[in-house]
């Protein structure tokens, strides 16, 4: 995710404090993974710079001034340019996973475990991510789903290297 794009995509609703920033992006993305203010105040930070944003205000605080950003024309043109590319589908061509599946079989490991232990792994998971869909709003939802398809297509290879690990131990040990 760009973070830099969507700070500057929701300050397309209006002028905001970096704090008040950080408490959009956490509700609207930030489920699993909130963001840091130095984060925040880093990327605004850039966006000054690169003028992106400007500072619209400033108001007292209980610590140092309140700066309140917009964003500015070029910050406009910048958000629609990102929204109209569409993303670089990920291939997956290298895998953590199926490195350790050749690692295994090419060091004497059980190779069939490790692929066990990952599928109960994903199982896991699917089923938390089942939960929490359930019992969440739409974002949620929507958020559930596309993990949930990707593991599923997880599994899926789980099971097809399972079924074809005799022979790829043959290929990858001559």
């Amino acid at each position: 995710m760009s973070i830099s794009h969507t700070l500057l995509g929701l300050l397309e609703a209006g002028p905001r404090h970096g704090y008040d920033l950080k408490r959009a992006f956490d509700a609207h993305f930030g489920h699993d993974r909130p963001l840091h203010y130095g984060q925040v105040y880093a990327t605004l930070s850039r966006h000054l710079k690169n003028g992106l944003v400007e500072v619209e205000g400033t108001e007292p605080g209980g610590g140092p001034e309140r700066k309140r950003y917009a964003i500015t024309d070029a910050g406009i043109t910048d958000v629609e340019r990102w929204l109209s590319q569409p993303e670089k589908p990920e291939p997956y061509l290298t895998s953590t996973l199926y490195a350790k599946v050749v690692l295994s079989l090419l060091t004497g490991r059980d190779a069939a475990a490790l692929l066990d232990t990952q599928r109960a792994a994903h199982l896991r998971t699917m089923r938390e991510l089942t939960r929490r869909k359930r019992e969440g709003d739409l974002a949620d939802q929507l958020i559930c789903d596309h993990a949930l398809f990707h593991l599923e297509a997880d599994l899926r290879w789980l099971e097809l290297t399972a079924a074809r690990l005799d022979r790829l131990a043959s290929e990858v040990t001559k």
